[in-house]
């Protein structure tokens, strides 16, 4: 049953535009046309997000700065292991999922580290990707308060995966 779904789905929408009397093959090609040009316009953003979280590992930035936060996360409960998670989940989605399978596999997946990197993965947001997309899909140039809030938002969900696992899972 669930199989029909999207094609029960497709098949509606294109009686329900033929009944209206609407060019579905043009409808097509226009919002292919527009759906283009919107992907051109976010393409340099998220060239350049990806390429400075690359340039960031590659030069060792990035475990330098690990190095500077474990103490830190340490004396707030949170396990340092974590700390390139922290750094690498508001930019990249695929970065963050390769240092939490690092974490899971260094120290298991029932540990306390890789059960606060699963929580922190499900917990928090590719920040500086998602505005990139949306904002530059929307046309917006100034961002305003929404990186501030966004990671405020990314730092109470580390700090709560990290009491979440503690409390649960002691």
């Amino acid at each position: 049953m669930s199989a029909l779904i999207v094609p029960v789905l497709l098949c509606s929408a294109g009686i329900f535009a033929l009944s209206k009397r609407v060019n579905v093959f043009s409808a097509l090609t226009d919002g292919a046309r527009e759906g283009l040009k919107i992907s051109a316009g976010m393409l340099p953003a998220l060239v350049v997000l990806l390429s400075g979280v690359y340039m960031l590992r590659a030069s060792g930035a990035l475990d330098a700065l690990c190095g500077l936060l474990t103490p830190l996360l340490e004396y707030m409960g949170i396990p340092g292991e974590t700390a390139s998670l922290l750094l690498i989940r508001p930019f990249s989605g695929s970065g963050a999922l390769a240092a939490g399978s690092e974490i899971m596999r260094q120290f298991g997946p029932d540990s306390y580290a890789g059960r606060c990197a699963a929580v922190m993965l499900g917990s928090t947001e590719t920040t500086f990707y998602v505005i990139a997309v949306y904002f530059g899909a929307a046309g917006v140039k100034k961002t305003r308060h929404a990186i501030p809030a966004a990671l405020t938002a990314d730092l109470c969900g580390f700090i709560m995966a990290a009491l979440t696992v503690r409390l649960f899972f002691g």
